[in-house]
């Protein structure tokens, strides 16, 4: 205690510390704080897709071989055997032969998508017709009357290339359809990654994921409709009908969407990953946009139907040309992808553990 009159000395101020700069860190430790493990990984998955995209589209289009082109002959029953020996006979199994017994039948099997060209043959003449489907694929036209000139070649005959189910004006090389698709595909994975990026990658509860998926179906029908509305009305780059047109294009986003919202509740971020290998590195180019399945690698030719990208345009190129034959199985294969989709994320999230077990747990 201080005397009388004596003032009692305060709190002994702290001595001021004098900044100065902070100790360097090694490179180690910067780049482990710049680059998380976590994110070294998203990059190294990041270049394997890169690296997919390229074998996959580089492989299944660098160099289209024809493999069981389906080509029917008609011809009189004295000469249709010989025909379809010789072109059975071309290397590497290019050709599946069969007969037909007119050029009305052969001409139907065409705009039923069953065979890509037929040979009508003239017993009166050296002169014979090639009947082709280009709206079905250009390329699968031109290795059809390729193989089937040469052969014609060899026997002194000549062919003349008549097009049965011709492009529309607007769609020169046949592509519009692919390209449709593949713009209806991407909305539908993008859609859902967003949603799933803004609002969490696993919906917290079933009315959170119907609204998620309702959300998504709205998005599909105006995408369907908007697509229709652009290939038909704007650029006049197919035909068909338009209704017919904008319901596929509404399942094609949906499937594809309602898939990657799955894949998001079941890997989070990753699998917008997973959706990228299936749509884009997978799915683009087994389509049979640029060629058709015949012309393709075994693999790609394999899964094309089976992705919604190839059920897609298949489903597409059949209303705008064929009169919606063969659209049954495209359809089941996008329904299949949308049913899929909607079950896997529902028992994700119905399979998350509920707030109060989570806090039981924790007590």
């Amino acid at each position: 205690m201080s005397a009388p009159g004596q003032q009692e000395p305060g709190p002994t101020a702290a001595p001021e510390r004098t900044a100065g700069p902070e100790p360097k860190k090694g490179f180690a430790a910067e780049l482990k704080g710049a680059v998380t493990p976590r994110a070294a990984l998203l990059v190294i998955g990041v270049l394997l897709l890169q690296l997919g995209f390229v074998t996959s589209y580089v492989g299944a289009l660098h160099q289209p071989k024809p493999h069981e082109l389906s080509i029917a002959v008609v011809a009189p029953p004295q000469v249709a055997p010989q025909l379809v020996q010789g072109l059975e006979s071309v290397p590497d199994n290019a050709v599946k032969a069969s007969t037909a017994p007119d050029a009305e039948s052969a001409t139907q099997r065409l705009k039923d998508q069953e065979i890509y060209a037929a040979l009508v043959v003239n017993p009166a003449s050296t002169e014979d017709v090639l009947l082709v489907a280009n709206a079905r694929g250009t390329s699968a036209a031109k290795a059809a009357e390729s193989i089937v000139t040469g052969l014609e070649k060899s026997q002194g005959r000549t062919v003349v290339v008549q097009d049965v189910v011709p492009l529309a004006k607007g769609d020169a090389n046949g592509l519009s359809s692919f390209y449709l698709v593949i713009g209806w595909c991407v909305g539908g994975y993008l859609v859902a990654s967003i949603l799933g990026v803004s609002a969490g990658a696993k919906p917290a509860n079933t009315h959170r994921a119907l609204i998620r998926l309702g959300t998504l179906a709205l998005y599909s029908l105006a995408a369907g409709i908007g697509g229709a509305l652009i290939v038909q009305t704007i650029l006049d780059a197919l035909p068909g009908p338009f209704w017919a047109l904008s319901a596929v294009g509404a399942l094609v986003v949906f499937a594809v969407g309602a898939f990657t919202m799955a894949m998001q509740c079941l890997f989070d971020i990753i699998g917008i990953g997973v959706a990228v290998l299936l749509f884009v590195v997978l799915g683009n180019p087994s389509a049979g946009g640029v060629f058709p399945p015949p012309l393709m690698p075994p693999f790609w030719r394999a899964i094309g139907a089976w992705f919604p990208n190839g059920a897609g345009t298949d489903a597409t190129r059949s209303i705008a040309y064929f009169d919606g034959t063969a659209l049954t199985q495209p359809l089941l294969v996008l329904l299949a992808w949308a049913l899929v989709g909607v079950g896997i994320t529902f028992a994700a999230v119905l399979g998350r553990p509920s707030r109060l077990s989570r806090e039981l747990v924790k007590g």
